[in-house]
């Protein structure tokens, strides 16, 4: 990616329910950027699957699917369409979620997901992600990995699911378990550590504000 003309770039990565959505949302309505969630893009290829009865270990199937979605980006909202519609709640189901970390757990499909996200954001962007700093831009304008307290994650999504679930701290864990296994969950060298716990969505807007007026060339 070094050397290519491209738009402003701001990478996001972290942990489930650590605040990626929330704060690459506003920023890039405040930056006037696309906003690009690379994990629908994953829950995408894993419902799509499910819909299809494949195995989630059958990576050539996987990989068939991810080059058979149309990914792009709405002009007028500057977000991600898949097959021409916004992401929907269907992406966020218990059973996407029980086989998404197997789907994203192949190469051949990161690779091939990868490819569409460098070119989603050519023109500019505000991409989050477990990837984006280290892999998908490694050299993005700015870097941001959040982090968040186990407890606090799993209420913030709990409060996005509108229900409480006992086990959801668990099924947190078990996932981080397993994404780990392909793409370790730890910041690029020089990211931007940002421990949400406790914190507002607007408090940590205002952290990475600054960090992206630095970075542009503006006051600190």
């Amino acid at each position: 990616m070094r050397g290519e003309k491209r738009g402003f770039v701001v990478a996001i990565d972290g942990a489930a329910g650590s605040g990626k959505s929330t704060l690459a949302r506003a920023l890039a309505a405040e930056l006037d950027l696309p906003y690009v969630n690379t994990g629908s893009m994953y829950r995408a290829v894993a419902r799509e699957a499910l819909q299809r009865g494949l195995d989630p270990d059958d990576a050539e199937s996987l990989v068939s699917i991810a080059g058979g979605l149309a990914f792009s980006l709405d002009d007028e909202a500057g977000s991600l369409l898949i097959d021409g519609v916004p992401p929907g709640p269907e992406l966020a189901s218990g059973e996407v979620e029980a086989v998404v970390s197997a789907v994203s757990r192949h190469p051949e499909v990161r690779d091939a997901l990868r490819s569409v996200q460098r070119r989603l954001g050519l023109d500019g962007a505000v991409m989050e992600g477990r990837d984006i700093g280290t892999v998908v831009y490694p050299d993005a304008d700015v870097k941001v990995f959040l982090r968040a307290a186990e407890d606090e994650r799993a209420a913030r999504r709990q409060a996005e699911r509108g229900s409480v679930d006992p086990a959801l701290a668990e099924a947190l864990e078990r996932r981080d378990t397993l994404d780990s296994r392909t793409t370790p969950l730890e910041p690029a060298p020089d990211a931007h550590v940002v421990d949400s716990s406790g914190r507002g969505p607007e408090e940590v807007l205002e952290e990475v504000r600054r960090l992206v007026v630095a970075a542009r060339g503006g006051p600190p």
